[in-house]
């Protein structure tokens, strides 16, 4: 395969290759993008690879790529995975495969061609499969080049150009040929704008039954381009990252002599949905359920009561199979003989349920946080990939994911914390619901305790989680395998010796999770065995601040707002003073965005000390990522004093 870019000729190496420098280059960079370019064509079957099948388009998708490895941390940039998915029983194929590192020797150019036997094709399930190489004779300083072919059965949407990745680039470009008789929607995500974009004919580039049409040349090129770094709170990076997207819209069939429109209304989308044997035909299935209705409920009469006996019930009796989508993957009659399915499968089958007990229930389709956000200028069902319940009693709403074992009724899990999704009803036009946390996440700390002349303190510690802290703690217990391997671990992250435990509720979706501890810790210093040192922020303490960077061009998306309340009361010796403790301190962000407060005092021989942290947005603009930033470093900064006590004459 040769590359069609112009002056990027396999193989060349030339000298700016070998010592690249740029403003972009920097001490944190361990490799970086000397040149890529990639290629998306639109073809026909007569041109296709086994993995087409006849009478249908495809598109055809070059990428060649030369990468500087400038020092052993760029190592894993020739750690090469393609990913590949399949569609409808058509597999994307990757082939020509063609690697080679460079490095320089007691002066001369010395290559090195990957062994075409280290290519290994990986099948992760039946949806998703993997390409992978890792570059030969990877060393510091080193040149790495591939490329490949890859070619893609689903011609609806172009393969996406991300011109940003985790390492810079000197140069990116992305060239499509798009024959007249498809129209794609072009958009350009990120905030960085393009250097070339250019719009050219291409004659007699596409053939089909027998006819000849042009095709327009889109040359996309953008040079100089920062590492897009990825940091925490943030939805997808794909959200943010400078890329092009295409999408089609329309195309005329040369056969049938008719023009296919794709770009829908959402009325149109509506009924292509409600049409859908695994999405419409499985939201009027209601009638599966109804002679189980009265074993469900029982004597229940009050909606509310009826919809939390329809949950439990669908929650223990069709399990996840580990695979999300919008579209059932068996039919709900057969998730429920097997009791397994995909989350569609179980929340389409909630649905119906909910409606066989006399019940409002709606679909809700969404994205989630990791998928990226749906178009809003017009419908692509595409860029939904997971289905919801919404329940209405009288004037509330009550959105429900029986495929999450932690989850009260109302609340969604947190990656499904996006925006809004689409309302999807039978018998009224679809319309956008915000995806709004409904609580919290909210912690409480209670401790009591003693300090005794030989150093140790005891107390009791009770600890009440609350909204989307307790589905967390419920997690992490189902994870440990038992409460007591929970509080194991607890122990061994907080540095506490645990005594005695009993944790309250934690099978009880509906209830507050309440964990109680008996606890002891050593405060005395080896050094000087007249004083006592003893941190008071071992409870919750921040240790790194997740927000680093200079400045941020994204919003801070915490998913939800945040608050933890710590109260203390510690008894001191009779023969030990306070001789130093941490500095009280109170600060706010703006617009009553959040705040932390910590107070301490003593009364006598007790110490009272009070902490309050709170984010009280779910998300924050870029503007306010300084004030985030500040407000994290003051209290790390806090924290890191100690409590100390000395004995006194």
């Amino acid at each position: 395969m040769k590359s069609n870019a112009q002056n990027f000729e396999y193989g060349k190496i030339i000298g700016s290759d070998v010592n690249p420098k740029n403003k972009i280059i920097d001490s944190n960079v361990n490799a970086v993008v000397i040149r890529e370019y990639g290629e998306a064509t639109v073809k026909y079957h007569a041109e296709a690879i086994n993995s087409v099948k006849n009478s249908r388009p495809y598109i055809d998708f070059k990428y060649h790529v030369k990468i500087k490895i400038l020092n052993k941390n760029g190592f894993k940039k020739g750690e090469i995975v393609i990913p590949r998915k399949t569609y409808n029983e058509l597999e994307e194929e990757v082939l020509e495969v063609v690697a080679t590192t460079y490095n320089y020797e007691n002066g001369n150019l010395k290559r090195t061609d990957l062994d075409k036997n280290q290519i290994f094709h990986e099948k992760i399930n039946k949806y998703d499969a993997l390409t992978k190489f890792t570059m030969p004779e990877l060393k510091e300083g080193s040149i790495i080049e591939f490329q490949y072919r890859m070619i893609i059965p689903d011609f609806r949407n172009l393969k996406t150009w991300e011109f940003q990745s985790d390492i810079p680039k000197l140069y990116s470009e992305y060239i499509t040929y798009i024959p007249a008789i498809y129209n794609y929607n072009t958009s350009l995500r990120g905030y960085k704008k393009l250097d070339v974009s250019k719009a050219e004919i291409w004659t007699g580039c596409f053939k089909i039954s027998s006819t000849t049409y042009d095709c327009s040349k889109m040359t996309y090129a953008m040079k100089d381009i920062p590492a897009f770094a990825e940091e925490e709170f943030m939805t997808a990076a794909g959200n943010f990252k400078s890329a092009v997207y295409s999408e089609l819209a329309d195309y005329y069939d040369p056969y049938s002599d008719r023009k296919k429109i794709l770009t829908k209304s959402w009325p149109d989308a509506d009924k292509e949905l409600i049409g859908h044997d695994l999405f419409g035909r499985q939201i009027k299935e209601k009638g599966i359920f109804e002679k189980l209705i009265p074993g469900i409920t029982g004597n229940i009469t009050d909606s509310m009561g009826k919809a939390c006996a329809v949950y439990d019930y669908i929650r223990k009796n069709i399990k996840p199979n580990g695979f999300m989508g919008i579209y059932s993957e068996h039919g709900i009659k057969k998730a429920l003989e097997l009791h397994s399915g995909n989350t569609a499968d179980i929340n389409l089958a909630l649905i119906n349920a909910l409606k066989a007990a006399g019940l409002d229930a709606e679909t809700i389709v969404l994205s989630t946080r990791s998928n990226g956000t749906p178009n809003g200028l017009y419908p692509v069902l595409t860029d939904f990939n997971y289905v919801v319940a919404k329940l209405n009693i009288g004037d509330d709403s009550y959105l429900m994911d029986a495929s999450q074992p932690y989850l009260p009724i109302g609340l969604l899990p947190f990656h499904c914390m996006n925006g809004r999704g689409r309302t999807i009803n039978l018998t009224r036009d679809s319309y956008w619901f915000p995806i709004k946390a409904s609580e919290k996440e909210s912690l409480i700390y209670d401790l009591k305790g003693e300090l005794t002349e030989d150093g140790k303190f005891k107390g009791k510690l009770i600890v009440t989680s609350m909204g989307y802290a307790a589905v967390k703690k419920r997690e992490l217990i189902n994870r440990a395998g038992s409460i007591s391997k929970y509080t194991d671990k607890f122990a061994d992250q907080s540095g506490i010796n645990v005594l005695k435990h009993s944790v309250r509720n934690a099978d009880s979706t509906e209830n507050l999770l309440e964990e109680e501890y008996e606890i002891e810790l050593k405060t005395f210093d080896n050094l000087k065995p007249d004083q006592f040192v003893l941190n008071p922020f071992f409870m919750e303490r921040l240790i790194n601040n997740p927000f680093n960077h200079g400045e941020r061009t994204f919003p801070v998306d915490l998913g939800t707002s945040k608050e933890i309340r710590i109260s203390a009361r510690i008894g001191m010796p009779d023969n030990f003073k306070v001789a130093e403790k941490p500095a009280n301190l109170s600060m706010s962000l703006e617009n009553k965005g959040g705040k932390y407060v910590f107070e301490a005092q003593e009364e006598g021989k007790t110490l009272t000390y009070n902490q309050i942290f709170q984010l009280n947005k779910a998300t924050y603009t870029p503007e306010e990522y300084l004030a985030l930033k500040e407000l994290y470093n003051r209290i790390i900064l806090l924290q890191k004093t100690d409590l100390l006590l000395k004995k006194t004459l």
